[in-house]
């Protein structure tokens, strides 16, 4: 029998299919898929299902001092037994086995920890390697006909950096979490990459608190041309020439300003004095590497871990190549005009795909960059109906299909009309000579790849054709005062595009480096900004041991590491030096750990002040119950008790907008789609006071024996709701939407005796009817589609459906779901992208 190993489940279908002719069966063995036909076996790992780890005994944080982890000894564990344990079950009756996870430095570790653990149960069964860049047809089929043999350089690179990771992030955060007495879950967490990244954020956005803004001022006039031919205003921009001789549009004087002005505003017309008229070819894009992926992907509104896990999805499901790339240079076997004919048939692209194979030469561009492991990201041969994919996958699909697309266009071509006037001053006391205006048209002559790529700009800017000498009357003069800018905080494809320049982490990690930087509490909003205690860890490293943010030693690291790839450096050398960097971290924090333990608290409570407290000389802070909910609190408890309430929906985020009533800083409620700015929470709770009870009807529990009725009710966390007057002895309640006004209607719903409920909130209102009819509805359809799954970022009425499918209906199934068997049953799902959903969930 022949195994065949893969680096995922959904990755070991494809896979299977192809090879069997779609013919193989499914059986569950230990909660396990594995897929047979003849002769053939094929098994998915979950990604690593061994892990590096420390013995059991340094497991105690409290009796094991963070500097003993250095030299600590470090052991392989399984991480996912049942998957291990079946892979042992297979590999013994095995006479040949095929290792085909993905061909990277973290695949080819990954397929050598299932080598271990093949060789553990047989010693002697052939065991070889096969490498594709797509999971389609053609290229399975070849690899499996041309297989080759695993690389232990490679895979031992990747040790490397499983080690190192360890060691570092393990000592680091025990020291920083003991000394700022934060365990459990709140411990805080830095790591060998991903502190050299927060100190990019960090020395950002000291630069923006830093900047001290500078007034100028900017002035325009709207000129006329008025012939027989043709009437065509348009906008001129006043300039000089500074010191260097370059055209400067800033006037840095606000009495130079107003002069200019005034001069603009009293001429009668300008005089052109000269016409510039260029060509500029305008050449297509590259093909996709990792980084330039994510950056086109960002301007679509993707985080950079959202893009890469559609793209994962999308490499497994057989329509794209393998998204984790450097190279930017399309391989000799790629023939662009075969790519293209598969698309010609196709609905949402045919057109396109027949217009680039009309052209007479289809020569792809080509990058900076060129590697021999995978070929740039582009789609492969297996097109999917709009149908098969959810509308983020479709989106992310149509923007790799265009890109390549471009990639293979002629170049476009701009027609450029820069016309200079000048404007006689009124006055020449002072020595002012002409004050000149310029106007800069463009048009696009030759479409070119904006044709099939829609996503760079090509808006046009129309100027006149205009000759020297002649006269534009001047309509309108307008003067603009301004101030200066700070550097712009890093997106997260900027930032990734800068740790790549500094040689910070790999195309495979960079992503996800940022995306932990979120989750541990370091960053937040997008572009990320960092929190107090992103800066305080910054600081403390910088002041007491500058090595865990330094740039230079992570570079030396990787490069290190790439050494190792390569067969130049060893393994156990390369993690002795980085034992060696880090005993100097310790050596320089030695005497200084109560210090930075007060820096991280000061800086943990930062991160949650609101403002002070009505009640007492304390600060309110942003506080958790134990039952996980969110209020806000009086750090001078339990002297005060004062409290506010919160939203129960989402997790709080501190905003700098403060509240000019009461000096507290605004809330906003971070739940996915359905984020909201929450504002004062002291504001809220005033508003809810003020608002008087609307009694509609008769509360349905207890109305005929008690009375009760049903009133539109606001509470002070901000929400609203239906509910009986007799709270707390009954506690009927039906929700409302949180925001917008509602309007009590005349007509009644016959079944309830109820008021119909109009929401006006933009532009059409929304028809809720009666509320008891609406929430009955709303119950019905969340048991129809589990459609409150649809409120998490990245789940679509089809991805909903899916997961319905393999039995998560709500977000509480979602959140109490094992990720590999939901990965496993859903097509098309990675296990990172459900993680990420949990996380939402949370």
């Amino acid at each position: 029998m022949e195994l065949i190993i893969t680096e995922k489940d959904n990755a070991a279908r494809r896979i299977a299919d192809i090879l069997s002719g779609e013919s193989a069966d499914a059986e569950r063995k230990n909660g396990v898929n594995v897929y047979k036909w003849g002769g053939r076996r094929c098994i998915g790992l979950s990604g690593h299902v061994v892990g590096v780890d420390f013995p059991d005994e340094y497991n105690d944080w409290r009796d094991v001092e963070p500097v003993e982890l250095i030299d600590a000894p470090i052991e392989k564990k399984a991480t996912k037994e049942n998957i291990v344990s079946t892979l042992r079950v297979l590999a013994r009756k095995a006479d040949r086995v095929t290792i085909a996870t993905d061909y990277d430095r973290e695949g080819e570790l990954i397929g050598k920890e299932a080598w271990e653990l093949v060789r553990e149960v047989n010693d002697e069964v052939p065991i070889q390697r096969v490498r594709f860049s797509s999971i389609t047809d053609n290229e399975v089929t070849e690899a499996f006909e041309n297989p080759d043999e695993l690389d232990f350089d490679l895979a031992a690179a990747g040790e490397a950096r499983q080690e190192i990771d360890l060691i570092w992030g393990a000592a680091l955060t025990r020291f920083l979490s003991l000394s700022a007495r934060q365990l459990g879950e709140d411990f805080i967490s830095v790591g060998r990459v991903q502190s050299p990244t927060l100190k990019l954020i960090v020395d950002r956005e000291r630069e923006i608190e830093a900047f001290d803004p500078e007034d100028y001022w900017e002035l325009f006039a709207d000129l006329l041309k008025d012939t027989d031919d043709e009437t065509a205003e348009f906008e001129a921009q006043y300039f000089y020439r500074d010191e260097d001789g370059n055209e400067a549009e800033r006037v840095w004087d606000e009495e130079t300003a107003e002069a200019v002005f005034d001069a603009l505003g009293s001429a009668a017309a300008a005089t052109v004095e000269r016409v510039n008229r260029r060509t500029r070819t305008d050449d297509p894009p590259a093909p996709f590497n990792t980084t330039q992926f994510i950056r086109a992907a960002g301007s679509l509104g993707y985080s950079a871990q959202q893009a890469m896990s559609i793209a994962e999805d999308l490499y497994t499901a057989g329509y794209m190549t393998y998204p984790r790339t450097d190279n930017t240079v399309y391989p000799d076997d790629l023939d662009p005009e075969e790519l293209l004919d598969t698309f010609s048939a196709n609905y949402h692209f045919g057109d396109d795909a027949e217009d680039l194979l009309e052209l007479d030469d289809l020569e792809p561009t080509e990058g900076d960059e060129e590697t021999t492991d995978h070929p740039p990201i582009h789609p492969t041969e297996d097109v999917p109906t709009k149908g098969e994919l959810s509308d983020d996958e479709w989106e992310i699909y149509e923007l790799v299909v265009r890109r390549f697309f471009a990639t293979v266009a002629e170049s476009a071509t701009w027609e450029h009309l820069k016309v200079v006037t000048s404007v006689e001053p009124r006055s020449t006391e002072n020595g002012v000579g002409d004050h000149k205006l310029k106007s800069n048209g463009k048009r696009l002559v030759e479409e070119g790849y904006h044709a099939v790529y829609p996503y760079y700009n090509s808006s046009e800017n129309y100027v006149p054709d205009v000759t020297e000498g002649d006269e534009l009357a001047i309509t309108d003069a307008r003067i603009e005062d301004k101030q200066t800018q700070p550097p712009r905080r890093y997106g997260q494809s900027r930032l990734i595009e800068t740790m790549e320049k500094m040689g910070v982490g790999t195309k495979s990690t960079r992503h996800n480096t940022i995306e932990k930087l979120y989750d541990r509490g370091y960053v937040e909003g997008d572009p990320p900004r960092p929190t107090q205690l992103a800066k305080a860890v910054v600081t403390a490293a910088e002041k007491f041991a500058d090595l865990v943010v330094s740039e230079e030693m992570t570079r030396e690291l990787e490069e290190d590491m790439t050494a190792i790839a390569e067969g130049e450096a060893d393994l156990s050398e390369v993690a002795d030096e980085s034992r060696e960097y880090l005993q100097q971290v310790f050596d320089e924090l030695r005497d200084s750990r109560e210090e930075v333990g007060d820096l991280l608290q000061e800086s943990l409570k930062a991160d949650k002040k609101l403002g002070p407290c009505p009640e007492s000389d304390h600060e309110l802070l942003v506080r958790q119950s134990r039952n996980g909910s969110y209020f806000v609190g009086c750090d001078g408890y339990p002297d005060c008790e004062y409290t506010l309430p919160l939203p129960n929906t989402g997790k709080p985020l501190i905003l700098d907008e403060e509240c000019e009533d009461h000096d507290l800083r605004h809330v906003k409620m971070l739940a996915g789609r359905q984020t909201f700015v929450h504002g004062c929470p002291l504001c809220k709770a005033e508003e809810a006071e003020e608002e008087d009870d609307e009694v509609i009807g008769v509360c349905p529990d207890c109305g005929e024996e008690h009375d009760g009725e049903l009133a539109i009710k606001h509470l002070q966390n901000g929400s609203r709701l239906v509910g009986c007057t007799r709270y707390p002895d009954c506690d009927y309640s039906l929700p409302l939407p949180r925001r917008g006004d509602i309007e009590i209607t005349d007509e009644r719903c016959e079944e309830h005796d109820l008021p119909e409920l109009v929401v006006h909130n933009g532009d059409e209102p929304w028809e809720l009817g009666c509320p008891i009819c609406n929430y009955r509805e709303f119950q019905a359809r969340e048991s129809e589609s589990g459609s409150d799954l649809e409120s998490l970022d990245g789940i679509g009425e089809k991805t909903a459906e899916k997961l319905s499918a393999a039995g998560i209906e709500s977000i509480e199934d979602l959140k109490d779901a094992e990720v590999e068997t939901v990965a496993s049953e859903v097509q098309g799902v990675s296990e990172d992208r459900i993680r990420g959903w949990q996380a939402k969930a949370d």
